[in-house]
């Protein structure tokens, strides 16, 4: 087996692009949580509703706030419901 120097430009170019195809690929957990964290925000605080119609606004908060605390309350009570005998 020859160690041609051609050999190790190629490896060193392979090498180039897989670390370059893993860059691209590895999910940018920081962007997707900050994303998802906006995209949150926006839902609860009404970000789609109209902000020149000031009672949609608060009613849209409400809804969504009370929708959350709607699911909590019947998860609470589903894991209430299977832990007992």
């Amino acid at each position: 087996m020859t160690n041609r120097p051609d050999d190790h430009a190629r490896q060193a170019e392979a090498e180039a692009i897989l670390r370059r195809v893993r860059q691209e690929t590895d999910p940018q957990t920081g962007a997707a949580a900050e994303s998802m964290s906006r995209g949150l925000r926006r839902h609860f605080w009404a970000g789609d509703a109209d902000p020149a119609d000031r009672m949609e606004v608060i009613g849209t908060r409400i809804g969504r706030l009370a929708g959350l605390l709607a699911f909590f309350a019947l998860a609470i009570g589903l894991a209430v419901q299977l832990s007992s005998p």
